[in-house]
């Protein structure tokens, strides 16, 4: 994954030094600063796997992390206009049928224009989320869980970046919005126990009359993931791995699942296991799923499953990009799907991964379903 890292993110700093500061009409003892910067921050993560021994995880200060988002994604970004401008010019001189020159005012629009979405995707990306409502319709939905109120939290990606001051206010917001029940549907942290034992603390005072239940992300497995389960364990969530649990009204029933993630495996640990997970569920009980990744929801949808909720891509983070982000979940990116009889949800996310915190056009979110009988 470390050399992956490295080509992959040192692509935009080489697009913009060959296409945009070359050319540029200035002396090359100004060129050459420039084009070192550059290169060092297209190598973000290169230089956060030496703070942290982890690519996922940069241990420097929270200033210096906002900094090095904010100068990656303006080259993400700078690169991407500089290849339409090459792509406009590309196509007048096919028309006109004569050799054209980019001028160098063009090129510092772009640049300005990158530097500024950047700084804006950064603030979006670092902001408490807000609650957004969202109503689903189960099928059978037993009379006493009749506008039940559920929380999701995901993607919370807890760090140098989301530290404990933004934790506190998201469980903040999230006990004020009187939800009955509040999920996180993985990726809390990014980070060993001994890094984050701190900013993590605050979740521990999330709040709901029928419990908090979680399931792990991708990103829980990067890191020791038995010390981080015990340690969330003793924080009072009640982990669901490939396990339910059944939450009792009066005579009536509900049930909420959750699967381990996709990404166990490949760390010796069980993989995602629905059957064990619905084994001796209440036959007249509607299930409620915690799945990190969406991908797999077609086959929630096949064990009647009535509604998953499930996070991990973000959103897309960047508006156009979702649907590349789409691609590698199934289809399923953001928002709400109906899969079969089964509702899937996947949310934009509460946090984001501090490698590459940039929203645009994708807000977070802090999520509050209430549950209604289909009609």
């Amino acid at each position: 994954m470390f050399p992956i890292f490295n080509l992959v993110f040192a692509v935009p700093a080489l697009i913009v030094l060959a296409r945009w500061l070359s050319p540029l009409p200035v002396p090359i003892w100004a060129k050459i600063p420039v084009g070192l910067l550059m290169l060092a921050a297209s190598q973000f993560h290169l230089w956060s796997r030496f703070s942290s021994g982890s690519v996922f995880a940069p241990e420097f200060s929270r200033p210096v992390v906002i900094l090095f988002n904010w100068a990656f994604g303006a080259l993400a970004l700078l690169a991407v206009f500089q290849l339409v401008v090459d792509l406009g010019a590309l196509v007048t001189m096919l028309v006109r049928r004569q050799a054209i020159r980019e001028p160098a005012t063009l090129r510092y629009a772009i640049a300005a224009l990158a530097a500024g979405l950047a700084a804006l995707g950064v603030a979006n990306a670092l902001r408490v989320p807000p609650v957004r409502d969202v109503t689903v319709a189960i099928r059978d939905l037993p009379p006493a869980f009749n506008g039940y109120r559920i929380i999701q939290l995901t993607d919370l990606h807890i760090s140098r970046l989301f530290t404990a001051e933004w934790a506190h206010a998201v469980v903040e917001r999230s006990n004020d919005a009187g939800a009955d029940l509040i999920v996180v549907t993985g990726d809390f942290i990014d980070g060993s126990v001994d890094m984050r034992r701190d900013d993590v603390e605050p979740l521990r005072r999330l709040r709901a009359p029928d419990g908090v239940y979680a399931i792990p992300g991708n990103h829980e497995y990067f890191f020791d993931y038995d010390a981080w389960m015990r340690h969330l364990s003793g924080m009072g969530f009640r982990m669901l791995t490939n396990a339910h649990a059944v939450v009792e009204r009066g005579g009536d029933r509900l049930v909420i699942a959750g699967v381990t993630d996709l990404s166990a495996p490949s760390v010796g640990q069980a993989g995602p296991d629905l059957t064990l997970a619905l084994r001796n569920v209440p036959g007249d009980a509607p299930v409620i799923l915690l799945d990190h990744q969406p991908g797999k929801a077609r086959d929630a949808a096949a064990q009647g499953i009535a509604l998953q909720l499930s996070g991990h891509t973000h959103g897309g983070m960047i508006r156009g990009l979702d649907r590349l982000v789409a691609r590698g979940n199934a289809g399923f990116v953001s928002g709400r799907y109906a899969v079969g009889d089964m509702t899937l949800y996947v949310s934009n996310g509460t946090g984001l991964w501090p490698g590459f915190a940039l929203r645009l056009g994708v807000p977070s979110e802090i999520t509050r379903f209430t549950l209604r009988p289909m009609p």
